[in-house]
């Protein structure tokens, strides 16, 4: 039955719908004030006082930049709470640590980049803004690809091969997108640029989705007790969660 599911299968639907519903409140926020086209839009407005509607663009005038800057913090923080446990959930059964690690690693570093996009507004801070979207959609890349081969490798509940085939086919597009934006940029053809960006980012968060398949067979716990001779730290109790629910399963 569904709910005999572990509740952590809610985090990764729960953590991708709220994230995108926050970027479309920037977008429309950003729609009504009059700082951004429209993506169905073909040109600017005659007077050219809106520009093309980038996520970046969206969220750079305030309130949406103010809604923005939360939406980009909270879903760096979430996001890198579900790589954590991802990373546990795949200690004791992958044979090739590294592999683990540096998903872990440039999923952490990306969502630092989450962190500069949201609070260097780009007219602002445009270096440190773009610094942070190439950390984050360059290493968010790498994550996808990374635990597309792991999902097969590992093969969890014997469902490895058709939820690698559904992240393949996700981490494609998202590749596809990476390249395709900035050539389009590079060809001045904007519009259909923002549009390649918004999929990208939606492409990402369709991704992280995907985690529920393999949580709803695990439960991660934090264990705190009280032991002066030998204190346990919070990564060693959920290590050993990890590898004793790796047995029985």
């Amino acid at each position: 039955m569904m709910w005999n599911c572990s509740p952590w299968v809610l985090l990764p639907p729960i953590y991708s719908t709220f994230t995108a519903v926050g970027l479309w409140l920037v977008y429309f926020v950003a729609i009504e004030d009059k700082k951004i086209e429209p993506l169905t839009s073909q040109n600017r407005t005659r007077d050219g006082s809106s520009y093309f509607p980038f996520i970046s663009i969206a969220g750079n005038f305030p309130p949406a930049s103010c809604i923005f800057s939360e939406v980009m913090n909270l879903a760096a923080f979430v996001g890198f709470i579900i790589a954590v446990l991802r990373y546990f959930q795949l200690k004791h059964r992958i044979d090739n640590p590294f592999l683990n690690t540096s998903s872990l690693v440039a999923f952490s570093v990306g969502c630092l980049g989450m962190t500069l996009v949201g609070n260097f507004q780009l007219f602002t801070q445009e270096r440190i803004h773009n610094l942070g979207t190439s950390m984050a959609f360059g290493l968010g890349t790498m994550f996808c690809w990374v635990q597309s081969y792991i999902t097969m490798k590992v093969n969890l509940r014997n469902e490895g091969m058709k939820v690698a085939i559904v992240r393949v086919l996700l981490s494609g597009c998202i590749t596809v997108c990476m390249m395709l934006y900035p050539f389009l940029l590079s060809q001045d053809i904007s519009m259909p640029a923002a549009r390649c960006q918004w999929a990208l980012v939606m492409f990402f968060l369709i991704f992280l989705g995907t985690f529920a398949i393999e949580f709803r067979h695990y439960r991660f716990d934090v264990i705190c007790t009280e032991n002066c001779a030998c204190p346990v730290g919070t990564s060693e109790t959920l290590s050993e969660l990890s590898r004793s629910q790796s047995n029985q399963l």
